[in-house]
């Protein structure tokens, strides 16, 4: 499937076939409000480095087209639980996971999923901009030529970093190296390389913390435009900026628990649990 310029994004029935099946909904824990479709799921999922035990029971959903923030204090769990959920933990050789996590409905860690396959689907920013050693052009290109997608190239290029609010800054310069960026400008060169294969599910790991205000602004507007054609799950440190750009807030404490997960005006406003509330006024973390 081809990046569309203009209008809502669809994703094809073929295209998610493998990913979606009828399953039960179990109660969720404090303060979880039902998602009636979730695209993304997990139920009583654990995560282990060794015999360390990182996350526990983890059940949320997380709904389509909506920015989705993991808060907590350093060592809580949250990016365990991101890279979880297109199985970048596969890449650890200690890791291992119980329970479920699914992908419209289909178990990410059952024997038949791809995970390469999957994260086509689910694509991934991280906390340090790393562009490739290669032209701004290549970068983007990069994802659709290993997939195969070798039609229209030229155009899937400049509508990721359209999209990626970069094309009017480097547009005349596409054949200069991407390490040439200022660092504000190579994280959304990076977030331009995981949407130009048109991902459904975009991951993103603290993307601001090594920014300046300036270059963080922009990202955090980038953020807000993208969840009208992709679901975002961020991993941040920053509360404010969780407070200005997300839609459901998911408070993760010491010991890798799940404690909150709400929208994020009552996580920040009214929140159920004490914990929470201390932490965002705090009181620790």
């Amino acid at each position: 499937m081809t990046a569309n310029a203009g209008g809502p994004r669809t994703v094809s029935k073929s295209e998610t076939d493998d990913f979606r099946s009828e399953t039960e909904q179990e109660d969720a824990p404090l303060g979880t409000p039902r998602v009636a479709d979730p695209v993304i799921e997990s139920r009583d999922l654990d995560v282990y480095y060794g015999d360390e035990q990182a996350l526990h029971g983890i059940h949320m959903e997380i709904p389509e087209r909506k920015v989705t923030a993991l808060i907590g204090p350093s060592g809580c769990g949250k990016s365990t639980f991101l890279r979880s959920i297109n199985r970048m933990n596969d890449l650890i050789e200690i890791a291992r996971v119980d329970g479920e996590l699914s992908f419209h409905g289909k178990n990410v860690y059952d024997d038949d999923v791809d995970p390469v396959a999957l994260r086509r689907k689910i694509g991934m920013v991280f906390q340090k901009p790393n562009p490739f050693p290669k032209s701004i052009y290549d970068n983007v290109a990069y994802g659709l030529r290993v997939q195969g997608k070798a039609d229209d190239v030229d155009e899937q290029v400049h509508t990721a970093l359209e999209r990626a609010a970069l094309l009017d800054e480097v547009e005349d310069q596409l054949d200069s190296s991407g390490l040439d960026l200022s660092g504000g400008q190579q994280q959304r060169l990076c977030i331009a390389r995981a949407i130009a294969p048109d991902p459904e599910v975009i991951l993103m790991d603290e993307p601001a913390s090594a920014l300046d205000p300036v270059a963080t602004s922009k990202i955090e507007d980038l953020v807000e435009e993208l969840a009208e054609e992709y679901t975002v799950v961020i991993v941040t440190h920053n509360m404010q900026q969780a407070a200005r750009i997300s839609d459901k807030t998911a408070v993760f404490l010491t010991g890798g628990h799940l404690v909150e997960f709400d929208d994020t005006n009552k996580i920040f406003e009214n929140p159920e649990s004490d914990r929470v509330e201390d932490y965002i006024t705090g009181k620790f973390g």
